[in-house]
């Protein structure tokens, strides 16, 4: 009798953690379900129908066939090879040099690096800016952390007429500077944005920045779609402007990049003293993705006397390469860089 009534008390207890309260549905398990039952196209979740480039499958294969390395676990931070390769590459666009060791964090994609992010940086009372529309996930994230979600929307430009493209989704300088506070700890943007697709001009980037910098607030870039622009349009990343780099954390996917999302590899880029935080996380949820998965990315290729490596290939218009070639001793002298666009 006894041991029943113990057992009874501990089942009424409730179960589950308060922070998990409110952020139980998830729109696209809803609606991918109702998407296979239905047969229908899902045009709400960001994944192809069609199969990666055929060398970043073929790497796959050569990386689980690479040896007992490639099943065991690696760095935790990131396979050493990768994070050096997205050091290099990202270093000249950002117009810094980026300590891969210090700076990178791999996750398992990019919905992990954004979760390390909300986890290592927000804390009860936070608020966080959030850029509508925005990608679902961030506002239970926020919350899951014990911060507080601020909104702001872009709205259609005045006198743009009555048909409108993305680039017409603006902010109101005003209206976003009304939003921070004392209380402010970050802003999200997204760019290319999910859902409008637009992509955030320098200008628009520079208020954003100008913001940041004067409240002491910390930018989380989400730049999963960032090779995916056209008719001209030029991603800027805003680590790259004056002061940021120091104030952003940027997230990327290579699951995006290499239409291969069901391989969950992604990354978190910033500078040490705040990155350091997001690997706390990280090393205390996942410790590491998939070693394999890490090395495909990297695409290794063996030749006589040099290894190549192909990395980052964006295959849609404008078709896009980043070949590293490194020599026998590379790991001891650097890496060596080659950009090769070609239209």
């Amino acid at each position: 009798m006894v041991f029943f009534l113990i057992m009874q008390g501990n089942m009424s207890r409730k179960l589950h953690a308060r922070r998990i309260e409110g952020i139980d549905k998830n729109t696209w398990v809803e609606f991918s379900q109702l998407a296979a039952d239905y047969k229908a196209v899902n045009l709400g979740q960001g994944f192809p129908d069609f199969s990666p480039p055929h060398f970043i499958q073929e790497a796959f294969c050569k990386a689980l066939n690479g040896g007992f390395s490639k099943h065991q676990y690696t760095r935790a931070f990131g396979h050493p090879n990768l994070v050096k390769i997205l050091a290099k590459f990202f270093g000249r666009i950002v117009g810094r040099e980026i300590d891969p060791m210090e700076d990178i964090l791999v996750s398992v994609g990019a919905y992990q690096a954004l979760f390390c992010t909300f986890q290592a940086l927000i804390d009860e009372g936070d608020e966080v800016i959030i850029v509508e529309p925005f990608f679902d996930c961030y506002q239970p994230m926020v919350m899951m952390a014990s911060g507080t979600a601020i909104y702001v929307p872009l709205k259609p430009r005045e006198g743009c007429g009555p048909v409108l493209s993305s680039a017409d989704w603006v902010l109101s300088p005003e209206e976003l500077a009304s939003k921070f506070s004392p209380r402010t700890k970050a802003i999200v943007i997204n760019t290319p944005n999910n859902p409008l697709g637009k992509v955030y001009q320098q200008e628009e980037l520079q208020m954003i920045a100008d913001l940041c910098i004067k409240h002491d607030v910390i930018c989380i870039s989400d730049e999963v779609y960032e090779w995916l622009t056209y008719d001209g349009t030029k991603h800027v990343k805003i680590a790259s402007l004056p002061g940021m780099w120091e104030h952003t954390v940027t997230i990327g996917s290579a699951g995006k990049t290499f239409s291969a999302t069901g391989w969950k590899v992604g990354w978190a880029m910033g500078p040490g003293h705040i990155l350091k935080h997001l690997k706390t996380v990280h090393q205390n949820s996942v410790y590491h993705c998939a070693t394999a998965a890490q090395v495909k990315q990297c695409s290794f290729v063996l030749g006589v006397n040099r290894l190549s490596i192909i990395c980052l290939c964006h295959v849609l218009p404008p078709l896009f390469f980043l070949c590293v070639v490194l020599p026998d001793t590379s790991f001891l002298s650097g890496l060596y860089l080659e950009l090769h666009y070609c239209l």
